[in-house]
């Protein structure tokens, strides 16, 4: 029977999640800003901070390594406090009145510099995590397109329930009508008692094709719920207010970004293998006791120089080398299969998006009709000419080829959003 049709062409609209307070919302640009402010939202934000910080790590690299220390160490013996030359050495001890600089308790205190000079890897590492925060950044714009797109799909499913509702309560009102017709004819005799069992089950399948759709709207309520915080009972009408900009691709930005980063990474393990150039300086203050007179003395010691270091075999980083270059074969063929599968999906929902234009005309003008022919059958019908499961259908067909109506605007919207997140076009501003 259609009535079962109708019920399973619902099913196809089911969604996901939520619950918490119903608020009156009169545009989906409230749900959007709600969203923004949402934890799922924030999550994204976070995740974005943290490549930002990522980036700054990695640069901080570059910067000189500056610390103080101080220390007090005692010992058995006396120590020397500075380097003394041999020259030095021999002048002190022919003149014993001048403190030498050896004690057995030394306080120093000092600064230490380092600081790289060339160090290629570590450029190139810098230039990996910019990549990575524009990576975080894309994906923090792709998944807020997500929601939203999440948000208008849901609001057009009921959109979609709510239009359905209306139908059968239109559908009901005259089925109400013709059984008040059935029990008259029942009662003068003209009509016999199973018209009116007929006419009875068929209102009692529209209660529960609108109890079946209630429990579609609770989905599609909890879905934009998760998503917001905010529960909407009642549907947000919805209108298009710019076309779809199909000129890139921009979902594919993130992976895209992340294709660039592990490129570097590749590049950076291999100059590991390179020589790096460091410059390193130290001051220390010394300060003690001088072991041949008694005297105290406060010696000071400096040294500057440059570090040349060259890696002659590193079994470990060329193993590392090669997985680096799995890691960017890995995320390469990742994007291209992306990429093969977004440019598909695209063709398919802009045909399936003329499609569904065409169709909406189509299912408007079938209504029409429908409801003219079930006019005429209903005087037929209460004429004697039809039987009352022969007027039925009519009344069914009139409400399933509205549910096809209905149904297609849904997907419309929901096609134009899937497009929207493909290309990375503004939600906010395809929808008011």
């Amino acid at each position: 029977m259609k009535n079962r049709i109708l019920i399973i062409g619902l099913s196809l609209f089911f969604l996901i999640h939520g619950s918490i307070n119903a608020q009156e919302v009169k545009s989906v640009h409230n749900l959007f800003k709600a969203l923004k402010s949402h934890p799922q939202t924030k999550g994204d934000v976070l995740a974005s901070e943290k490549a930002t910080i990522g980036k700054q790590m990695a640069f901080s690299n570059l910067f000189p390594t500056i610390s103080a220390y101080t220390s007090f160490d005692s010992s058995s013996d006396p120590t020397g406090m500075v380097p003394v030359t041999p020259n030095g050495s021999s002048y002190m001890v022919q003149h014993q009145e001048i403190p030498q600089p050896f004690s057995d308790q030394i306080f120093k205190a000092g600064l230490s510099v380092s600081m790289p000079v060339f160090i290629k890897s570590i450029y190139t590492t810098a230039n990996e995590a910019k990549h990575l925060q524009k990576s975080a950044q894309a994906k923090q714009q792709i998944n807020l397109l997500q929601n939203e797109a999440i948000i208008v799909s849901s609001n057009a499913n009921l959109l979609y329930l709510d239009a359905f509702t209306k139908a059968l309560e239109s559908k009901k009102t005259s089925l109400l009508k013709t059984k008040e017709i059935i029990e008259a004819q029942v009662k003068n005799g003209r009509a016999s008692g199973s018209s009116l069992l007929i006419i009875n089950s068929s209102i009692q399948q529209v209660e529960a094709t609108k109890n079946e759709i209630e429990i579609n709207k609770e989905q599609a309520i909890s879905t934009i719920e998760t998503l917001t915080g905010i529960r909407v009972d009642n549907p947000i009408q919805m209108f298009e207010s710019s076309v779809i900009d199909s000129s890139a691709l921009k979902s594919l930005e993130p992976l895209e970004q992340k294709v660039l980063a592990d490129k570097l990474a590749y590049r950076a393990e291999k100059e590991k293998l390179l020589p790096s150039i460091a410059l390193r300086a130290n001051y220390t203050y010394s300060s003690g006791i001088a072991y041949n007179n008694d005297i105290s003395v406060s010696p000071d010691f400096s040294t500057i120089g440059v570090v040349v270091s060259v890696p002659i075999f590193d079994k470990k980083q060329l193993t590392q080398i090669k997985k680096s270059k799995l890691n960017y074969d890995a995320t390469s063929n990742e994007f291209e299969k992306l990429e093969l599968s977004l440019k598909s999906q695209a063709i398919q929902l802009k045909n399936s998006l003329q499609l569904l234009y065409k169709s909406e005309n189509l299912y408007q003008q079938s209504i029409q009709d429908k409801e003219e022919i079930l006019n005429i059958e209903k005087v037929s019908f209460q004429s004697g000419r039809i039987t009352i499961e022969d007027y039925l259908k009519y009344e069914d067909d009139l409400v399933l080829e509205k549910s096809k109506l209905y149904k297609a605007q849904a997907e419309k919207w929901q096609t134009l959003v899937k497009l929207a997140v493909i290309y990375g076009n503004n939600i906010e501003n395809l929808v008011k």
